[in-house]
């Protein structure tokens, strides 16, 4: 018997990189996983790319209503929803002195907010359907520390976790598991999008700052999203029922709590 046999999971932000990964290992652990991204023609792609038991579903997590229609959306194409991963982020990165309330609101409406009533949506759900679920928001190792470019990216994932500790405390006495995973660097899309920032904001040459913060991994490489599922499979099981409120590093050894 596959871990999450007969579960039905959401994934937020599963259009491509980390998020893709992890559905595609709850996938091969019997699950059937909502592909919700902001972008529903990339979900479509993923989905039909990743086999009948995918599906997807539109979700822009700065919006209530269309958390709620996601949220729906999964009930009405899996009877159920048992697992959440609140997965969709934005990053951006300036000095402190040009940071721009556009900036500082984009990024707390979908890392924070979205976060919060993305888990708020699935817990009421979970709790109707009366047999509890997980939940498992996505933090950073951004979250365990400042960065001096990078103070709201970094305040928001410290929010990560202080949701997850409070709402964790909360949401057991249903039967809701909610914990987060701290990554540290993830190859791909995301961190072409940093080093570019950085380029710019630090005067380097493109692909300088990735190599440079490579180099700094004690692991001795960039993770690849593939490095972060068996965490994600391990929460979403039930071999975490007795795990609340934890936000587990999976970093290469950049960060030690």
């Amino acid at each position: 018997m596959k871990r999450l046999d007969g579960k039905s999971a959401l994934i937020t932000g599963a259009g491509r990189g980390i998020g893709r990964g992890f559905a595609e290992a709850y996938l091969a652990e019997g699950a059937r996983v909502a592909i919700a991204d902001i972008d529903l023609e990339l979900a479509q792609e993923t989905a039909r790319a990743l086999g009948e038991r995918a599906y997807a579903i539109q979700i822009d997590v700065s919006d209530q209503d269309s958390i709620d229609a996601a949220i729906a959306s999964v009930v009405s194409h899996a009877g159920k929803l048992d697992i959440l991963i609140n997965n969709a982020a934005l990053f951006d990165a300036a000095e402190t002195v040009d940071i721009t309330r556009d900036s500082y609101d984009r990024l707390y409406a979908v890392n924070v907010a979205g976060t919060l009533f993305t888990m708020q949506a699935a817990a009421k759900q979970m709790i109707a359907q009366g047999h509890g679920g997980k939940i498992i928001n996505m933090a950073s190792q951004a979250g365990r520390r400042g960065e001096s470019l990078v103070l709201v990216y970094c305040s928001t994932k410290a929010a990560v976790i202080s949701m997850t500790q409070s709402a964790g405390l909360n949401l057991i006495k249903h039967g809701i598991n909610v914990n987060a995973i701290a990554p540290g660097v993830v190859d791909g899309a995301h961190w072409d999008h940093v080093d570019a920032m950085f380029a710019k904001l630090e005067g380097k040459e493109p692909g300088q700052k990735k190599a440079e913060v490579a180099a700094g991994v004690p692991a001795g490489r960039f993770a690849e999203p593939s490095d972060l599922t068996g965490m994600a499979v391990f929460l979403a099981s039930s071999d975490s029922d007795y795990i609340l409120s934890q936000t587990y590093n999976v970093d290469g050894g950049q960060w030690m709590s």
